[in-house]
């Protein structure tokens, strides 16, 4: 394992986030740890692609896998990321539309 801080800390966050579904699995977990079939359910999305998406949040260190029987319950890797998380949604920004689409991609 790889130790990250500042920069590159932020960097694997926006990563992360820069994919709808992988967003909703953050902010559903910032809320509490969860199993892969009841996020699938609640979000809507296959459990092949909640898996995909669950090891890509593994592997960028944001999440962490806890054995529990023969089930893996999912939680944030750190409580302070909940509290980022939460922070960064009550972020009021003022966008250009001649610089940035409604989806967040940069048009310039």
């Amino acid at each position: 394992m790889e130790t990250l801080t500042h920069a590159p800390v932020l960097a694997r966050f926006g990563y992360a986030v820069s994919d709808a579904t992988r967003a909703r699995i953050l902010l559903a977990l910032a809320d509490a740890p969860s199993y892969p079939a009841d996020l699938a359910d609640s979000l809507g999305v296959s459990r092949q692609s909640i898996s995909n998406h669950l090891t890509c949040l593994r592997g960028c260190g944001l999440v962490v896998a806890v054995p529990d029987g023969r089930r893996t319950r999912y939680e944030l890797a750190d409580a302070r990321l909940g509290h980022a998380i939460r922070d960064l949604i009550g972020v009021v920004l003022a966008v250009d539309p001649a610089c940035c689409d409604p989806d967040g991609t940069c048009l310039v």
